[in-house]
């Protein structure tokens, strides 16, 4: 019976994609004749607004406190580590994740899961420094996370917008490091609501006297000063500020116009939104964008709070991964779910999972990477600690940054005079499209 169901799945799976390919080849075709056409269910304004290079963006969903594996991409039921969490089959043949997530389930195919990712970093400000750099934490260097390198390397000269942004709160935010301060992530800490300070609160008249007068005062500044001013940046970023106020692209963060239906798909959470505003973000052509769900330090109650972290997590990650397929954007955004580290297998006496660095779990796909692909194993009944095929953070990153088209061995002569690379990993060639 299981064979025949991965079967059917199987064949569910070719047939969706033969569709898909048929599809495509309708659009290219009449767009030859130029004729413009779109299917039901498509929205390839999105990518064309993109522009015809299909600039590539990276979605990051930060799981904040270290999501169980068990209670999200690699339960095991019946085992004797398993607790009362059940798995639920999924559109990947053979794959099964927790009961949490019935809307995922219906979109992971667009995914690969990898189950064995490592690392030597077991607290949460050092595990999270390593996750969004892919360094480990270094007394004399600030490194660079993943979304100021491409910042940084892939810049547009048509966004006004930020190109690096971070929605929710997080108490370690993404950080420029020896990149520069400018490459910090722009931080929106209630997503989709009113943005602070992106408005004058004067009207037109008054306000360009008051930039008059800030010129007139500048002016006398830069008087013999000129290595001060370039190395404060205060040009440069009023400048900025001016040009990001009147902007349209400021639209992006704002949820005004899109339909309630819509924002209520994503869920009615602060996470909903973030990443419904990192799909607009993207449309835009933003380059990097994280979005923060916080509660995963289940020390105690571990079953109940990854059960309604599971109710926000699954609409906003499914809905997000269906509206980048319709709208033409997946294979150039690529999408990666992941946390600090995760549970350990072994339940406390709390009711609680500790924290657990070897062999944790995380959702990648999307911008020219295999999808359907799982990848790593750990043992059902944590007798063995080290997982099956185990992945490097260093590796995964340098995957994103070679699939992002930026150099990962890439050096820069840091504050101190030290060569550094952009990452010391070696990128995973089996998740990338050939």
């Amino acid at each position: 019976m299981q064979k025949t169901e991965a079967g059917d799945r199987k064949s569910e799976t070719g047939n969706r994609k033969q569709d898909e390919t048929r599809r495509e080849f309708l659009v290219k075709s009449l767009a030859g004749l130029g004729l413009s056409f779109v299917l039901p269910g498509m929205d390839l304004s999105a990518a064309r607004q993109r522009g015809s290079e299909r600039r590539k963006s990276l979605i990051t969903l930060c799981l904040a406190g270290g999501p169980s594996q068990l209670e999200t991409w690699d339960p095991h039921p019946g085992g004797g580590i398993g607790g009362p969490t059940r798995a639920i089959g999924t559109r990947i043949a053979g794959l099964k994740i927790a009961e949490f997530y019935p809307r995922l389930a219906e979109q992971i195919d667009s995914l690969s899961v990898i189950r064995s990712m490592v690392s030597k970093e077991g607290d949460h400000e050092r595990g999270t420094y390593f996750l969004k750099t892919g360094y480990r934490p270094d007394p004399t260097l600030t490194h660079p996370s993943i979304g100021a390198i491409l910042a940084h390397q892939l810049p547009a000269s048509d966004i006004e917008i930020p190109l690096h942004v971070s929605l929710g709160g997080s108490p370690w935010p993404a950080r420029g490091g020896f990149l520069g301060d400018r490459f910090d992530a722009f931080k929106i800490y209630d997503p989709g609501r009113n943005i602070r300070n992106m408005r004058s609160q004067v009207g037109e008249q008054r306000q360009q006297r008051r930039l008059t007068n800030l010129e007139v005062v500048s002016q006398a500044f830069r008087q013999g000063r000129r290595l001060q001013i370039e190395r404060t940046l205060h040009q440069h970023t009023v400048e900025r500020a001016l040009k990001l106020m009147s902007s349209e692209q400021l639209k992006a963060f704002d949820l005004d116009e899109v339909p309630k239906a819509v924002q209520e798909s994503y869920g009615d959470t602060n996470f909903g939104r973030g990443c419904l505003v990192a799909r607009r973000l993207v449309e835009q052509g933003v380059r990097a964008v994280e979005v923060t769900l916080q509660g995963f330090d289940s020390h105690a109650n571990n079953f109940t709070a990854h059960q309604q972290n599971g109710a926000i997590l699954d609409p906003a990650i499914a809905r997000l991964i269906q509206d980048l397929k319709e709208r033409d954007l997946l294979d150039s955004t690529v999408v990666l779910c992941i946390g600090e580290f995760g549970r350990t297998p072994k339940v406390n006496p709390l009711d609680g999972r500790d924290h657990w660095p070897t062999g944790f779990s995380c959702l990648l796909g999307g911008g020219g990477l295999h999808s359907g692909l799982v990848l790593g194993a750990t043992d059902p009944e944590g007798n063995e600690k080290n997982p099956q095929d185990p992945i490097q953070v260093q590796d995964l990153y340098a995957t994103i940054l070679k699939v992002m088209g930026v150099d990962h061995e890439t050096e820069l002569i840091t504050p101190i005079g030290r060569p550094t690379a952009f990452s010391s990993g070696t990128p995973i060639e089996r998740l990338i499209l050939a």
